[in-house]
């Protein structure tokens, strides 16, 4: 056989060292060829440009609470968009949702540390203002998610169409109920926009059906305990109570706890706000009748994304972005597509 390949060698005019050294030749500028496009893909998926690793912007996330599903469920959202973004993503909150000295605080210090952005859900939509426009004033820019503050300032707006979430709260309740109600309405901290949106919209939505005899207001701290008392409070004080109607995760616990403290599941209408295990079981033992679910997990990918679009001299695709809400009861709650509203974060 090596006879037969020094044979056609001869034949091609070259020896057999020669065709050797061309073969591996050629094998060198195929390896230095695949190791320059793996190099070029490599440096492309790592954020690199002409050799140069891109800025890598430090984005603080302050929300009203870090201990809810809903929150949870935002920072999973804004935790991708760090990750697709090369962002350095800091996600803070105080311990109560009615506390904005304490929010007022994180805000100082995320510029005090460098933060090159600001995404906030607002406590307050009026003594927050301050600090956001004092962080907006050194050039950061702010993007509110979920609850508004009230300041010129911010860059833009991410969450839901409260004022529509709250008709939609309407609308469950009057499709669930005949003839005209007694309605109670347990709501959180009165100075929340988001809150008192949802309260405007489904005010206005049970006064237009014309089917309200009575409609009654309590304010909570915004905590399953207090809310469970209040209701208890509001049941007691309220003979021929038809519905009951709560607009966030803990007070919709603290409703629903309070339907079975009181035996009532079979009396009082519930619809309540968001979604976690909990309040997915009460929906499904009769407790909550209805729940409007929000979409946290696009306002922390929108808010983070937003915050980088802005930061690299571009425009967020709108100023004021709705996430949406779904409506969900016993009668859909099993179907696959509201399986995934309900635990999206998940």
């Amino acid at each position: 056989m090596r006879a037969d390949y020094e044979k056609m060698a001869r034949q091609a005019g070259r020896k057999p060292g020669r065709m050797l050294a061309a073969l591996i030749a050629f094998l060198l500028i195929l390896l230095i060829v695949a190791v320059m496009i793996l190099r070029a893909a490599f440096s492309g998926s790592m954020g690199f440009s002409g050799g140069e690793p891109e800025e890598k912007y430090k984005v603080a996330m302050i929300v009203k609470s870090t201990k809810s599903a809903f929150f949870q469920s935002v920072f999973a959202g804004a935790g991708v968009a760090a990750t697709e973004y090369n962002i350095e993503l800091t996600t803070e909150g105080p311990e109560t949702e009615e506390d904005y000295e304490m929010q007022n605080a994180l805000i100082d210090q995320a510029v005090k540390n460098g933060a090159d952005a600001i995404v906030i859900s607002a406590v307050d939509f009026e003594e927050n203002k301050a600090a956001v426009d004092r962080a907006a004033g050194k050039g950061l820019p702010v993007v509110v998610i979920d609850s508004d503050v009230n300041s010129s300032l911010v860059s833009c707006r991410i969450g839901t169409d409260n004022l529509e979430a709250g008709r939609m709260a309407a609308e469950a309740v009057l499709a669930q109920t005949e003839g005209e109600l007694i309605v109670g309405i347990v709501n959180f901290d009165e100075n929340t926009a988001n809150g008192q949106e949802r309260e405007a919209g489904f005010r206005q939505a049970m006064e237009e059906s014309g089917r309200v005899e009575d409609m009654t207001t309590i304010n909570v701290l915004s905590t399953t305990e207090d809310a469970r008392e209040g209701t208890r409070e509001l049941i007691g004080a309220t003979p021929g109570l038809d519905v009951i109607v709560t607009f966030n995760e803990w007070t919709s616990l603290g409703v629903g706890w309070a339907i079975r403290d009181e035996g009532k599941k079979d009396d009082i209408m519930v619809t309540a706000f968001d979604s976690n295990v909990i309040s997915v079981g009460m929906l499904e033992t009769g407790e909550v009748d209805a729940l409007i679910v929000q979409n946290p997990y696009a306002m922390g990918y929108l808010g983070v994304e937003s915050a980088y679009r802005l930061l690299t001299g571009k425009e967020p695709a709108a100023k004021r972005v709705d996430t949406a809400t779904t409506l969900v009861t016993r009668e859909n709650m099993y179907r696959p597509e509201y399986q995934k509203i309900l635990f999206r974060y998940e």
